[in-house]
């Protein structure tokens, strides 16, 4: 005998059976991937990048065309003994951030600043132009 019940098929359950595997894949980048901050004063640009556990000689700051590279590596390692328990943790993993750097700039004159897990760049600007407007005239077409 044959059942006549319908049977009701739903895609709903597809975009939610990858749910956590975009959760996993967003704790990943946010591991490896520091929090950073850009501001701009009439003098310079700030970018603080947020580096907790990292040491000073394990950051490497390059500029080249125009883009900042912040990259390194973090290690940690947490070791705690007691006479019922014995806990070991190890962090290992490398970072990198990149940053497009406006055109006014004095690349020379770049510093940076790390303490306390962050480092700070501070980039002074270039002096202003006169950016006045002005007229091109349409000439005729030399021969």
């Amino acid at each position: 005998m044959v059942s006549k019940v319908p049977i009701e098929h739903s895609h709903d359950w597809w975009p939610d059976f990858f749910q956590p595997l975009r959760q996993v894949g967003t704790r990943i980048a946010d591991f490896f991937s520091p929090s950073a901050e850009a501001g701009s004063t009439g003098s310079h640009y700030t970018v603080r990048v947020e580096l907790p556990g990292v040491k000073e000689e394990d950051i490497d700051i390059a500029l080249e065309d125009g883009i900042l590279k912040v990259k390194g590596e973090k290690h940690s390692k947490r070791e705690e003994k007691s006479e019922t328990c014995y806990f070991s943790e190890r962090t290992f993993g490398s970072f990198q951030r990149s940053f497009r750097l406006p055109a006014d700039i004095r690349a020379e004159d770049i510093k940076a600043h790390f303490e306390n897990g962050v480092l700070e760049l501070e980039m002074p600007k270039t002096a202003p132009t006169d950016k006045e407007a002005f007229k091109i005239p349409i000439g005729k077409r030399r021969e």
